[in-house]
């Protein structure tokens, strides 16, 4: 893979151009995925947007997302576009399976792969160029270096700003995080000058839900959680029952994980829900505990140190046990 600043010069010549991000995407997938879109869009490219999968009504208001094509709706159609493409960038995943059943075709495309992510051990094989910051605070940080070290910056619109902003916050933890860095607050300040609007992007990302989520998570924290304080850890577990009495659609769940943390003394969070074809997990950490390490190790998953994801084949049930015993191991890094 080589440097991204290589790439620069040929930004200038329009091309066809493919934009994806990981399966369900969220925030940051989505926001780095139209903040770029609307970029090149500006520099006379032709532009496709394709999700692996669907995503989440809360993101339906993003500017752009009207256009962008999910992939298991219309699959025929977007294989069509990825064998056409001269250029796909690839956005907050750092390994192609991560995309789903895109996977094999992104892998056969014949044309230039660009890299733009934030996770660790990225497959850098499989892409032309690219950048991997485990560093920075999301991929909508790294979209916006983009643009500025391309010397672009007259190109951020009040779009592309709004889509950026929305995946820095979201993965950010609304500025809370450690990631947070002294850049972030200068994008911000930079796309505030440029007439950014903040409060309207965390009503439609924060206060834009259903009366069954509330319900929903009021069930999950009363009857689906546990706290194992010998290891200080949260652990909750949803059964599919749930999901289907509450209604219960993607994104939903989102940031459930993290009231698990609110508990004093904690150091893992962890959450399992029983999904059609797998169960997945979700893992947060404070402090030293590595999450990224644990759930490779563990979970065929990854991420960063304080908050990865995993997977299991294993009914629900096994993989909540799998999880106790595993846990004993960690006893004394998580005192």
């Amino acid at each position: 893979m080589q440097q991204i600043q290589e790439f620069y010069p040929q930004l200038d010549i329009p091309k066809k151009v493919v934009i994806t991000s990981h399966q369900k995407p969220d925030g940051d997938a989505m926001g780095s995925s139209l903040g770029l879109y609307h970029f090149l869009v500006q520099l006379g490219h032709s532009v496709t947007v394709i999700s692996p999968t669907n995503w989440a009504d809360f993101l339906d208001w993003m500017p752009g997302i009207k256009n962008v094509i999910d992939f298991e709706r219309f699959r025929d159609k977007s294989i069509a576009i990825i064998n056409e493409a001269e250029i796909i960038f690839c956005l907050d995943f750092n390994i192609l399976h991560r995309t789903k059943h895109m996977e094999q075709y992104l892998a056969a495309a014949n044309c230039t792969k660009i890299l733009i992510d934030h996770h660790q051990q990225p497959q850098e094989e499989a892409f032309t160029y690219g950048i991997s910051n485990t560093y920075k605070s999301s991929t909508c940080e790294m979209v916006y270096d983009f643009i500025v070290e391309s010397h672009h910056p007259d190109k951020i619109s009040l779009d592309v700003a709004t889509c950026l902003y929305t995946g820095v916050m979201t993965d950010t933890g609304s500025f809370r995080f450690p990631s947070t860095t002294a850049s972030v607050h200068k994008m911000i300040a930079h796309l505030k000058e440029l007439g950014l609007q903040h409060t309207p992007i965390h009503d439609n990302i924060y206060d834009n839900f259903l009366e069954d989520r509330l319900r929903f998570i009021g069930h999950a924290l009363s009857n689906r959680m546990e706290v194992l304080y010998e290891y200080n850890t949260a652990l909750m577990y949803i059964p599919k029952a749930d999901l289907v009495k509450y209604n219960i659609k993607t994104g939903d769940t989102e940031g459930l994980v993290n009231y698990l943390l609110t508990i004093q003394g904690m150091k893992l969070g962890a959450i399992v829900i029983d999904r059609d074809e797998e169960r997945k997990w979700s893992f947060r950490s404070k402090g030293s505990f590595d999450v990224n390490t644990f759930a490779r190790t563990h979970f065929e998953g990854g991420g960063h140190a304080n908050a990865a994801g995993g997977r299991s084949s294993d009914n629900i049930e096994t993989t909540v046990n799998k999880f106790k015993q595993v846990i004993k191991q960690y006893e004394s890094q998580l005192q």
